[in-house]
């Protein structure tokens, strides 16, 4: 047996036996068709992401009533004729040897979709905290309709040849609405005490286990806390978790928070350690004799092993790391765990793409093939070619791995002393470290593969025509932009990279240039040096949103420690102990500073673009070098210039 013996244990669960305690959680895609059925675009990312081995495969959410989607491509449980389309969703499954089971879902006010149009619907006709806007009161004959739909809904996963269904009762949905004192002030007897507002979820489950039998398992995803001001907290849930097992719930999947919480927490960003959410699991064993699913940015296998070695719980979700890393747990299994892809939680692709992008399906921001495994090539080029790749940040170094991947020779030339590129500043920040741990494993990658990279060297236009290349990928990154201000000469002026690198040691009371996020994460760097910090920011909003993960937390963290971001201001000029800004037509003073650190962001490095049109060799100008990035457009990027060879 594996060393990892609690994590490759099997289990059973009702007629389902598990080949091991791993479990994919249902996480949105927004692959599916736009009449909500199973395509082609959704059974390609299932099938590559049930090749990771995991025992249990569940769904993204399955919408069991009209009133309850999320949008046109929200997948579909509520009708017959999604049955064939279920079907193959499984039986791709269980060619890879999973066992599958299909999330049944109605979103509740939780559907900007339905919200626009008048009619989305919830327990109380209380605005949604994600959307801002009202729903229609549920009757109580649209509640009972909901109720059976949910049944006769699990009834269409067990004719599709799904091994069992989970009910979706977290995150805010319509499920939690009813649980929530937030959302429901119901007079009815779906509403009152916490034992009232649980009667919808307890009808559900014994909906859905009437309408399967004795012998079909049932799941119960739950958020154990809303994590929210005046929300209900694990230990006031406790005591109604016998009746909804009793109701017909044989496994608790204990997940966390809604999507109103603040900071992001059913998605934790960086800031949350491996595993941070599975003492509320074990809290949760304690009153059931079911098994209990942790959910909780585990990424280490290792860390889950230790969680069902302490008794914490019987099986544990891996989300994003299923995205980042389909084959985590072959690596594992194989003793290879240092090639694991491990998530860094940045949320760029998964959870942001969608929220904030509309039409958009999911990605990974560090694994170009989730989401695209239509596009992704898989087969070597019939003609390998030489390519030179200038830059080794994550769009340079996600292009070489793609070009050695696919039989190419690639090159890597960096002109730094050690490649990474921008990533090894945006490492420095408190709780960034990840990145730092992810970009040594992709230049480990890099090299394993039998690309060079040759640091230290500067490529000019004299270098390409004498080596020739193939094709040349610009992924040089970018140069910073330094203001026109008066006073840049003075010597308390420096620059975000030389604080962030120590060559600047950080000074006492700081100004920084710049609220973008090197400046907000220079400041934040700043802080657990002891400075003291006001940020000068032009916009008169913050360019860091709050409503990201990391945003929230960045933000509170420089609230919290004091710092001041001044929005709607601009330097004037810089002075020897002292910054004059202007703030809405005032002028104001900072005084006393002994430090000015510019933050104003990067402009593209493409200066051997001009030079390779001129001389006609194939090129792709990728990462910062087309324009400020984030690192999934950067690795996108730096992915389809290596395909496209």
């Amino acid at each position: 047996m594996s060393r990892l013996e609690h994590l490759f244990a099997p289990i059973r669960i009702r007629n389902m036996e598990l080949a091991n305690r791993a479990v994919m959680p249902p996480m949105g895609t927004w692959l599916s068709e736009d009449d909500a059925s199973v395509g082609d675009r959704l059974l390609a990312y299932i099938s590559r992401q049930a090749q990771s081995g995991a025992g249990l495969i569940i769904s993204e959410v399955a919408c069991v009533h009209p009133s309850g989607s999320a949008g046109k491509r929200h997948m579909g449980a509520y009708d017959d004729r999604f049955i064939p389309g279920l079907k193959q969703f499984a039986r791709t499954i269980h060619d890879a040897g999973g066992k599958a089971a299909l999330q049944l879902h109605h979103a509740g006010r939780e559907s900007f979709f339905l919200l626009q149009q008048g009619q989305a619907v919830g327990p109380s006709a209380l605005p949604s905290l994600v959307f801002r806007q009202t729903p229609n009161e549920m009757t109580p004959e649209l509640i009972e309709e909901v109720i059976e739909a949910f049944g006769r809904a699990a009834v269409r996963a067990r004719e599709a040849g799904f091994d069992a269904v989970e009910v979706h009762g977290a995150h805010g949905y319509l499920l939690t609405q009813f649980l929530s004192a937030l959302s429901n002030i119901r007079q009815d007897r779906y509403g009152g005490d916490l034992e009232g507002r649980a009667t919808m979820l307890i009808e559900v489950l014994a909906s859905v286990r009437k309408a399967v039998g004795d012998d079909f398992p049932v799941l119960l995803r739950i958020s154990a806390e809303e994590f929210i001001k005046d929300g209900y907290m694990v230990e006031d849930l406790v005591p109604i978790l016998p009746k909804i097992v009793a109701a017909g719930a044989d496994v608790i999947h204990a997940s966390i928070g809604t999507h109103g919480s603040p900071g992001g927490i059913t998605s934790a960003p960086q800031e949350y350690e491996a595993g941070f959410n599975a003492w509320r699991a074990q809290k949760i064993k304690e009153v059931v004799d079911v098994p209990v699913i942790a959910v909780g940015r585990f990424t280490d296998p290792a860390d889950a092993d230790a969680c069902l070695a302490r008794g914490e719980a019987d099986m544990i979700s891996f989300g994003r790391q299923q995205l980042a890393d389909p084959d985590y747990l072959i690596k594992a299994r194989a003793g290879r765990t240092g090639d694991i892809r491990q998530c860094i939680a940045c949320n760029q692709g998964c959870i942001e793409r969608i929220m904030f992008e509309p039409g958009s399906s999911v990605r990974c921001a560090i694994n170009p093939e989730t989401g695209q495994e239509r596009d992704y090539p898989r087969v070597k080029a019939a003609t390998p070619q030489t390519v030179w790749i200038v830059g080794s940040g994550p769009a340079g170094l996600t292009a070489a791995a793609e070009a050695a991947r696919l039989g190419h020779r690639a090159i890597i030339l960096e002109e730094a002393d050690q490649p990474g590129g921008q990533i090894r500043y945006a490492a420095r920040p408190p709780h960034k470290e990840i990145y730092g741990r992810w970009i040594d494993w992709l230049i480990g990658q890099v090299r394993d593969m039998g690309v060079e990279i040759k640091t230290g060297t500067a490529v000019t236009g004299a270098m390409i025509d004498e080596g020739r290349p193939d094709a040349v990928i610009l992924a040089a990154g970018g140069t910073k932009i330094v203001p026109p201000l008066p006073g840049l000469d003075l010597p308390l002026v420096c620059d975000a990279w030389q604080v962030l690198d120590g060559r600047v040691q950080a000074g006492t009371d700081v100004v920084v240039v710049g609220g973008g996020l090197i400046g907000m994460e220079t400041a934040d760097f700043l802080r657990t040096k002891g400075a003291t910090v006001v940020i000068i920011e032009m916009l008169k909003r913050s360019p860091v949103a709050k409503v990201t993960s990391h945003g929230y937390m960045l933000h509170k963290r420089l609230r919290d420690g004091g710092c001041r971001l001044m929005l709607g201001a601009q330097v004037e000029r810089i002075e020897s102990d002292a910054v004059v800004v202007q703030v809405e037509g005032e002028t104001q003073t900072l005084s006393p500073v002994d430090q000015v650190v510019l933050a104003v962001g990067m402009k593209p490095r493409d200066d051997l673009k001009a030079h390779l049109e001129t001389k006609g060799i194939r090129h792709f100008v990728v990462g910062d070098a087309a324009g400020p990035r984030r690192i999934i457009e950067a690795t996108e990027e730096g992915a389809r210039a290596a395909w496209s060879l």
